[in-house]
């Protein structure tokens, strides 16, 4: 079999909108799975420059699982973005140096952001500090993430709430531990036509 390799920038020929994403990153603190991609008409490299406030003084990563779909103008907001709130001023003296660069500065992390893999992610969302995206999880056009998203739900709006769960609690709980998105990718490609049809009975069978 020959399948798409995960390495190469542009995968669809003669089309330089879609690239597999991975291969676009230069921060060590984004992390991308194979074959997740990103869409952007103007410039596929534009990605990185949506990830907002990741700053190398702040613990913090973005971890991208395997085979997400990533709409234009998706922003991801990092802690870096957070302001102390318990003094009087919320500005940052710290950060402009000179004789404010010994100002106590005590930002809250709220950890990494994680998306989980098969995820949709629409055009222009947005996704707050620390927010864990599950599995086979839709993001609507235009949502604000500002709470974790279950595996496998649609969500959407501002903020983003429950729209609908995409299978039964039985049939989540199932694909979340085939995680399909793991196998080689000689079962995967075998398996494709249950996948695409959503014949989970077919993957478990097969698993």
């Amino acid at each position: 079999m020959i399948h798409p390799d995960p390495n190469t920038l542009y995968p669809i020929a003669g089309w330089d909108h879609t690239c597999f994403l991975k291969n676009t990153i230069k921060s060590q603190k984004i992390i991308v799975g194979d074959y997740t991609y990103y869409d952007d008409p103007e410039d596929v490299y534009n990605f990185e420059k949506n990830v907002l406030y990741l700053f190398d003084f702040i613990d913090d990563k973005l971890i991208i699982g395997k085979f997400c779909q990533i709409a234009t103008g998706v922003r991801f907001i990092m802690n870096g973005a957070n302001h102390a709130m318990d003094g009087i001023s919320t500005y940052p003296f710290k950060v402009f140096g000179k004789s404010w660069g010994e100002t106590p500065m005590d930002v809250v992390s709220k950890g990494d952001t994680v998306i989980g893999n098969d995820v949709w992610i629409g055009n222009n969302v947005t996704i707050m500090q620390g927010i864990t995206i599950g599995d086979g999880a839709i993001i609507g056009t235009n949502s604000l993430v500002t709470k974790n998203v279950e595996p496998y739900t649609i969500v959407g709006g501002n903020p983003a709430k429950l729209i609908r769960k995409r299978f039964s609690d039985k049939d989540i709980d199932a694909l979340v531990k085939l995680a399909w998105w793991d196998w080689p990718v000689d079962k995967i490609t075998e398996n494709l036509p249950a996948i695409v049809a959503g014949d989970i009975q077919a993957l478990i069978n097969n698993k």
